[in-house]
């Protein structure tokens, strides 16, 4: 099944998204601080080559080739994160000027070559200062949090207007606090859920500051979603979607949309005292202030099914006994099965808890392994399709009166793929990291074939 242009809306946004410490470097230049990912980076066995976001795509001293390379794929827009230490480098005091100097030059830059700017302030760089205070298990951090976005839109907020206050705070908790997986490489069990509430906080408490820095600013949150269903029938294979479902998206989806936790997530996890005490009702409506739109990274679905319980570290805390199901579908080099179709579920899931609530797929894209070939270019068919379908599915959504506005691509360059290091590419652009050469791929031609660019047979 193939797509056009014309078969989604005139004013839907498609774009590309990257995020700060996987493809900035420069991460001591400029009084920039440190975050918990230099640190874990640095942790022997942390990273699975060994690798560091030390110099990533130096993104940071090639923005303006980089936007080049945007504009002549046609996108209308670019998602990209704010590093935190680098506008506040302690995570507490004054900004730092120079590192607001930096985005706003990207963001001017963008606006001059008529793409929109959408801003992360939170893709995971916390300063290290504050995890050594406790981190995203420390309350305080969500007050720090909320003054940093304040500082930040007010700013920003003249030439950026679209702002996403967390990416994913599924992975910036469970699988950071319980998982062990991302920085700072914590297990602390079922206690993730309360670094997952203080993230959550942390959004509820900027979005009236960000408002009042900037009146004009369009706010939301960004959300992992996955389309779970059971393997069977069986009572015992319905209850592991159940706990998957509750974990991954319920347990987010609901204290921000409906200003309430899953009752039977917390006792899946054991919290419920503590969220009782420590997440009121005070908190709950902090949480779930007015957002103008709701950002959903989908790549994946999730078949369940009942298993024997296991032991050691677990980004589903509470769900040990639940195994993933192989259906036979295809996988990415991340392992993950491919399914399409599963971007209209969780858009489905949105719709449920707040009607007509805007949406954009704020990422979605897929690692193969790529190599450029003989002749310069690289060939990533299973990537062009893989974009293909799930563009056909946005085209799905739209025609079934779903509130999709747009859609970005994850990513625009190859990069530094957290605790994978270098070893898996997502980039529509490959990139040589001795040499820094960008090179788009064919799914970065077909894109701009789709999209109207100008993208020439060639780029050094």
């Amino acid at each position: 099944m193939s797509v056009r242009r014309e078969d989604l809306p005139a004013d839907f946004v498609i774009g590309t998204a990257t995020a700060a410490y996987q493809v900035e470097g420069a991460t001591r230049e400029d009084g920039r601080g440190e975050s918990i990912w230099d640190a874990f980076a640095r942790v022997p066995g942390a990273i699975a080559d060994g690798s560091t976001g030390d110099v990533a795509d130096d993104h940071y001293h090639r923005l303006h080739e980089d936007i080049e390379l945007m504009a002549s794929l046609g996108v209308d827009a670019y998602r990209f994160s704010i590093s935190w230490p680098r506008i506040q480098p302690d995570g507490t005091g004054p900004l730092n000027p120079a590192g607001l100097a930096f985005y706003r030059e990207l963001a001017l830059a963008l606006v001059a070559k008529g793409i929109t700017p959408y801003a992360t302030l939170y893709h995971w760089d916390l300063p290290q200062t504050l995890q050594d205070r406790g981190g995203w298990l420390n309350r305080d951090t969500a007050d720090r949090f909320a003054a940093y976005a304040r500082m930040t839109v007010a700013g920003l907020g003249d030439v950026v207007q679209h702002w996403i206050t967390l990416n994913e705070p599924w992975c910036s908790s469970f699988l950071s606090y319980a998982g062990g997986e991302h920085a700072p490489g914590l297990q602390v069990g079922t206690d993730a859920a309360r670094a997952a509430h203080h993230l959550l906080l942390a959004h509820g408490k900027a979005v009236p500051l960000m408002r009042a820095a900037a009146p004009d600013a369009v706010v939301g949150i960004t959300l992992n979603l996955y389309s779970v269903v059971p393997a069977s029938e069986d009572p015992a294979d319905v209850d592991a979607a159940r706990r998957i479902d509750g974990l991954s998206n319920r347990f987010f989806l609901d204290p921000v949309l409906r200003g309430e936790y899953p009752a039977d997530v917390l006792d899946d996890l054991g919290q419920r005292d503590w969220f009782a005490e420590h997440a009121g009702a005070e908190d709950l409506a902090a949480v779930s202030a007015p957002i103008d739109f709701l950002g959903v990274n989908y790549y994946s679905r999730h078949t369940t099914r009942a298993g024997v319980a296991t032991s050691g570290r677990s980004p589903h805390p509470g769900s040990e006994s639940v195994e993933m199901v192989d259906t036979g579908a295809p996988r990415t080099h991340m392992g993950w099965e491919v399914h399409p179709d599963g971007l209209v579920d969780v858009l489905r899931m949105v719709e449920a808890r707040s009607p007509g609530l805007p949406t954009y797929i704020t990422e979605n894209g897929a690692a193969y392994e790529d190599a450029v070939g003989p002749d310069g270019v690289v060939h990533d068919e299973d990537r062009r399709a893989y974009l293909e379908q799930h563009l056909v599915a946005c085209a799905d959504a739209v025609r079934e009166g779903l509130p999709l506005r747009g859609y970005f691509i994850w990513t625009l360059l190859d990069n530094f793929e957290w605790a994978w290091g270098y070893s898996r590419r997502f980039g529509i652009v490959h990139v040589d990291y001795a040499t820094q050469r960008r090179t788009p791929k064919d799914s970065g031609r077909w894109l701009a074939g789709f999209l109207g660019g100008t993208l020439g047979a060639d780029r050094g």
